[in-house]
């Protein structure tokens, strides 16, 4: 099932290995390699073709600049913040209670609605395009940050839910026998055993939907249409020119765009690794 280690006395294998690792991690590089040193070149060198040559001036200091003071990216960074932040707070409120409650309480038709929840997960985007953006359109939300704030909290929450009810069905079960012997109610014992002991889902999970939601395109384009409300995603489509097209600024806007999510994952990756590892090994 698990593939078997290359053992030392065969390094003819050991270094046809390494070598294929290493062709397959700079054929996954190479465009984001070239989208970075794109992002330093002149316009001048980028309008003289010269896409993979080493540049011939490096504009660090001022394509960075340009992207904030010659492009609306500003406010296409504010939008995104205002999106994603109250979308990644109501998913996982909404996903820890669904979670607590579809693990801990049993009650008819619960595995009705967890299946709903979880079969939302596999329908294809594009087959609701129309539907949501006319229920949108019908609600006055259309063109709106509740627009997006409002599907990404519902359609992001049920992968949410799953995650989770796996975890909270994942803690020990005495763990809720004293709770009720001590008379907490189940507000109590979903704040004060609960909540601390899944913090590193939590966190798991907030980065999750943090990059979900960020890097959301599809939705941003088919809910939004005015520059007041679109994210980056969308607002980095309108840095094209109808007829020449300032890559270098292109690409330094995409630069910029990406940084927020890794940051995020960086500044919270021992809390990801340990809430995507816990409960893997039982004993």
């Amino acid at each position: 099932m698990y593939p078997r280690p290359i053992p030392e006395n065969a390094p003819v294998r050991r270094a046809v290995y390494i070598l294929l690792v290493c062709l397959v991690l700079l054929l996954w590089l190479l465009p984001l390699v070239a989208v970075m040193v794109t992002s330093l070149r002149s316009f001048e060198d980028v309008m003289a073709g010269n896409y993979w040559g080493w540049p011939k001036s490096f504009n660090l200091v001022e394509n960075y600049t340009a992207v904030f003071t010659q492009t609306a990216m500003a406010r296409y960074f504010l939008n995104s913040l205002i999106i994603t932040l109250p979308s990644v707070f109501g998913v996982i409120v909404l996903s820890t209670l669904t979670g607590y409650v579809l693990s801990r309480h049993r009650f008819p038709g619960a595995n009705l609605v967890f299946a709903l929840f979880v079969g939302g997960n596999f329908l294809p985007a594009q087959i609701m395009m129309i539907p949501v953006r006319d229920l949108m359109v019908s609600l006055g939300l259309y063109d709106t940050y509740a627009a997006l704030i409002v599907f990404h909290v519902a359609f992001q929450t049920g992968f949410a839910t799953l995650f989770m009810r796996n975890f909270i069905a994942a803690l020990p079960d005495e763990l809720f026998q004293a709770a009720r012997s001590e008379g907490a109610s189940p507000y109590q014992t979903l704040v004060h055993v609960v909540v601390p002991l899944v913090r590193p889902a939590l966190a798991a999970l907030a980065i999750l939907t943090f990059t979900f939601v960020w890097n959301d395109y599809f939705w941003a384009i088919v809910l939004t249409q005015s520059d007041a409300v679109k994210p980056v995603t969308a607002g980095l489509g309108n840095l094209r020119g109808e007829y020449i097209s300032a890559w270098n600024l292109v690409s330094a806007a995409t630069i910029v765009v990406a940084i927020p999510p890794v940051l995020m994952f960086f500044l919270m990756q021992r809390h990801f690794i340990t809430g995507l590892t816990v409960g893997a090994v039982k004993g």
